[in-house]
């Protein structure tokens, strides 16, 4: 080793015995398991609408014939059950934790289904929900999955960071509002997935617009979109913009989230399905 050593391996040449290779966090999943492509849905803050991007991403592949799955890792703030309608608890056997399914046939976990009240608070510390999180993928058996969302809590704390070390993502989706605030959301997201060398498939603008019942015109509630010159400057595709829809607000809250309609998300599907 030498006087001039940085102790930093990753930017030596240099073959000594003290040259440490880079360690790898990622988990096994269950020996049991069959899953194909792994996207994160994050947010760089609450309230932007995930979840609901995460259960019609899962909807419209699995409309498209692919087996779609949905771990739900915001453990202190789960709305995957809720959203299609799923109240009953995980059941086990001697292999491992089956996943609960959906009426069309999406598997889902989530914290809440472990609960046997579901309106229980989670308190729990990072590490704990952490070491859920990765429960979900080494403890769940996943059967033939074609297409894992996992639907992150917001911002760039312990289980978003324990998601991008953990699991072996192939994209994320970053899902933001019109606000000017969405330039600095953003930017945090994107940063952080280059820290993990993850790629960032795109952006979905969700409240993007109101559109009128009388004359369908677009009312901009949250004034005008910042998100292309975003997109633009950290050269990220636009996958969708959502409007704020009472119906699909609807289906949502009555746990049909699988009847939803509309084409706003297509396209963020399409790019989904590319990656197989």
């Amino acid at each position: 080793m030498s006087e001039e050593c940085t102790h930093n391996c990753s930017t030596c040449g240099q073959n000594c015995s003290e040259r440490k290779e880079p360690q790898s966090f990622l988990v096994e999943p269950h020996e049991m398991s069959s899953i194909k492509k792994v996207i994160g849905v994050v947010s760089g803050k609450g309230g932007v609408g995930k979840s609901m991007v995460t259960s019609m991403l899962a909807v419209l592949l699995n409309r498209k014939g692919y087996h779609t799955a949905i771990l739900d890792a915001d453990v202190t703030g789960p709305s995957i059950p809720k959203a299609f309608g799923l109240h009953e608890m995980a059941q086990g056997n001697e292999y491992g934790i089956l996943p609960c399914t959906t009426k069309t046939g999406i598997d889902v976990m989530s914290v809440n289904l472990l609960l046997e009240d579901e309106t229980s608070p989670v308190v729990w510390r990072g590490p704990v929900i952490a070491g859920t999180v990765k429960q979900f993928w080494s403890d769940v058996i996943w059967n033939d999955v074609d297409f894992m969302f996992v639907d992150m809590p917001p911002g760039t704390g312990d289980v978003p960071l324990t998601v991008f070390q953990s699991l072996p993502l192939d994209g994320i989706i970053v899902v933001t509002s019109p606000q000017e605030l969405v330039s600095l959301i953003v930017e945090k997201a994107v940063n952080m997935a280059s820290m993990m060398n993850i790629p960032v498939l795109g952006v979905v603008e969700n409240m993007s617009y109101v559109k009128c019942p009388d004359c369908g015109k677009e009312i901009h509630v949250f004034g005008e979109s910042h998100l292309d010159e975003v997109a633009d400057k950290h050269q990220l595709k636009v996958l969708a913009r959502l409007p704020m829809d009472p119906a699909l607000t609807r289906v949502v809250d009555q746990g049909v989230v699988e009847l939803f309609e509309g084409d706003w998300m297509d396209g963020a599907a399409e790019t989904v399905e590319a990656l197989l």
